[in-house]
C-alpha cells in the first residue's frame, strides 16, 4: 500500500514538475507574443503610414515566395526533433547541416527564378528583391534548430529575449529607410536584418552549437516522420498564400496590399498563438504520448484556453475595424475594412487546427497529418475554382466557410486517438463563443454615436473588455480559472 502511495506521489510530481514547465514554457511564448510581436506591429503600423498601398503588394508577393521556399528548409526535420523521445547531439548537428545544403540548393533555385517569376507578374524590382531576400534561408535554416533546441528544453524566455532584440533592430532599421523613400527596400531589409540579428540572438542566449559529424543514420531514424511533415507543410505554405498569388495576378498590387493589411491584423494574432501552442505543447504532448487520458485532458485545456483568448479578439476587431484603420493606417487604408472583417472570421479557427494537428504530430501520426492536408487541399481548391468567377469578397467568404469545414476534417482523427471530436471540442468552445459573439455585437453598436475614429476605438476597447470579462465570469468561470492558474503556476515558480 504504501509503495503504491509512493509510486504515485512519485507520478503526481512529475506530472506536476512537466504542468509547470509547460506554464513556464507558455508564459514566455505568449511574452514573446505580447513583446515581441507588440514592436513589430508598430512597426508595421509606422510603415504602413510611409508606404502605398502598391508597395506593400510588391512586398507581400515576394514573402508568398520567401515562406514557401522557407518551407524546404526549415520544416520536416526540425519538427522531428521535438517529436522525437530521445535525442542526441548528433541529430542536432546532422539536422543543421542538411538544412544548410537544402538552403543553397533552394537559394539557387529562387536566384534563377526570379527574372521570370517578375516578368510573369510585370513588376521588374521583383527580381533583385527576391535574389536579395533568398539569403534570409541559411539563418533561418539554423533558427529553426535552435528553436527546435529551445522547444525540447522549455527555454522559451531566451527565445523571447532573442526575438525582442531582432524585432527592434530590424524595426529601427526599416523605418529609416522607409522614411528615406526606399519603398518596397525597406520591408526587404527589415526580413533580412531581422532573421540575421535573430540567430545571433539565439547564437548568445541558447547553448547549442553545431558539432560532431554528419550521421546519416540519424537523418535516416528522422526521415520516416519529417518527410510527411515537409510534404504537409509545403501543401499548407502555398494553399496559404495561393489566394495572394491570385489576387496579386488578377487583380492590382494595391488590391494585394489591402488585402495583406486586412489580413495583418488577425493573422498576427492567430498565428502567433498557434506557434506559441505549437512550441510548448508539442514537446508536452510528446513526452506523454503514453497516456491517452492525460492527453485529452490536456488539449480540451488548450482548446479552451485557445478559444478565451482569440474568440473575443476576432470578435472585437470585427467591430472595431472601421475606427482601427483610420487611426492606425489612415483614411488610404480604408478599402481594407472588409478585407478584414471576413479574415477574422477565418483566422478564428486556427488555433483548432494547431492543435489538432499538433497532436497528431506528437503521437508521431504524420501519416495521417499528411492525408488530412491532402483531402482538405483538394475540397479547397474546389471551393477556390467556384469562386474565382467571382469579386475578392466572395473568394475570401467561401475561405471562411472552407476554414469551418477543416476543423471537422482535423478533428476526426483525435475523436479514435484520445476520444475528442470535434463535437466535444464546440462544446468546450461554446462558452467563450457566446460571450465574445455578445460582446462584439454591443461593441459594434457604439458606432453609432458619431464619436471622432480616436475617441470611438478607445471607447469600443475598453467596454469589450469589460463586456467580455463580465460575460466570463457569469458564464465561462473554467477558462479564467485555467488561465489563472497558469499564470499562478509561473508566478510560484519566479
Amino acid at each position: 500500500m504504501n509503495e503504491a502511495e509512493n509510486g504515485r506521489t512519485e507520478e503526481e510530481k512529475v506530472q506536476g514538475g512537466l504542468r509547470t514547465r509547460v506554464a513556464h514554457g507558455l508564459f514566455w511564448k505568449l511574452m514573446e507574443l505580447v513583446g515581441a510581436q507588440g514592436i513589430q506591429f508598430i512597426v508595421s503600423v509606422v510603415l504602413a503610414r510611409l508606404m502605398l498601398p502598391s508597395e506593400y503588394g510588391t512586398i507581400s508577393l515576394i514573402m508568398i515566395f520567401m515562406a514557401i521556399a522557407n518551407t524546404f528548409v526549415q520544416s520536416g526535420f526540425a519538427t522531428a526533433l521535438v517529436q522525437k523521445q530521445e535525442i542526441r547531439e548528433e541529430d542536432y548537428t546532422s539536422v543543421f547541416r542538411l538544412c544548410m545544403l537544402l538552403s543553397a540548393v533552394v537559394y539557387l533555385v529562387l536566384f534563377l527564378a526570379a527574372p521570370f517569376i517578375a516578368g510573369y507578374y510585370g513588376t521588374p524590382v521583383l527580381s533583385p528583391l527576391l535574389k536579395a531576400m533568398g539569403i534570409i534561408l541559411f539563418p533561418g535554416a539554423v533558427i529553426s534548430i535552435q528553436t527546435a533546441y529551445v522547444s525540447r528544453n522549455f527555454d522559451f524566455r531566451c527565445l523571447f529575449l532573442s526575438t525582442v532584440f531582432a524585432v527592434t533592430i530590424s524595426g529601427i532599421v526599416s523605418i529609416v529607410m522607409a522614411y528615406l523613400k526606399f519603398g518596397a527596400w525597406a520591408m526587404a531589409m527589415q526580413q533580412i536584418v531581422y532573421n540575421f540579428a535573430l540567430m545571433a540572438g539565439l547564437f548568445r542566449t541558447v547553448k547549442w552549437r553545431p558539432s560532431g559529424k554528419f550521421s546519416s543514420e540519424s537523418i535516416h531514424g528522422l526521415y520516416s516522420f519529417g518527410w510527411k511533415i515537409l510534404v504537409s507543410g509545403l501543401i499548407d505554405t502555398v494553399w496559404q498564400n495561393v489566394y495572394g498569388l491570385i489576387i496579386g495576378k488578377r487583380y492590382s498590387q494595391a488590391d494585394l496590399g489591402g488585402y495583406n493589411r486586412g489580413e495583418q491584423f488577425p493573422k498576427l494574432i492567430t498565428s502567433n498563438l498557434a506557434a506559441a501552442i505549437q512550441s510548448v505543447l508539442l514537446p508536452a504532448y510528446s513526452q506523454t504520448q503514453d497516456d491517452r487520458p492525460r492527453l485529452k485532458n490536456m488539449m480540451k485545456r488548450s482548446i479552451r484556453l485557445s478559444a478565451f483568448i482569440v474568440f473575443p479578439m476576432m470578435a472585437g476587431l470585427i467591430a472595431t475595424a472601421t475606427p482601427l484603420v483610420r487611426v492606425l493606417l489612415t483614411d488610404k487604408w480604408l478599402f481594407s475594412v472588409p478585407y478584414l472583417q471576413i479574415m477574422c472570421l477565418a483566422y478564428a479557427f486556427w488555433p483548432i487546427h494547431a492543435t489538432n494537428l499538433q497532436m497528431m504530430n506528437a503521437l508521431g501520426r504524420s501519416d495521417l497529418f499528411l492525408k488530412l492536408e491532402i483531402i482538405k487541399k483538394a475540397i479547397g481548391i474546389a471551393v477556390l475554382l467556384i469562386s474565382l468567377r467571382y469579386g475578392i469578397i466572395t473568394m475570401l467568404i467561401l475561405k471562411v466557410a472552407d476554414e469551418f469545414l477543416c476543423t471537422f476534417i482535423n478533428a476526426y482523427p483525435n475523436r479514435g486517438l484520445i476520444s475528442y471530436g470535434i463535437l466535444e471540442q464546440y462544446a468546450d468552445m461554446l462558452p467563450s463563443a457566446v460571450c465574445a459573439a455578445v460582446m462584439g455585437a454591443a461593441v459594434w453598436q457604439l458606432q453609432r454615436t458619431g464619436l471622432t475614429p480616436g475617441i470611438l476605438l478607445i471607447i469600443q476597447m475598453l467596454s469589450g473588455v469589460a463586456i467580455y470579462g463580465g460575460l466570463s465570469y457569469l458564464l465561462n468561470r473554467e477558462s479564467m480559472k485555467y488561465l489563472k492558474e497558469t499564470v499562478r503556476s509561473f508566478m510560484k515558480k519566479h
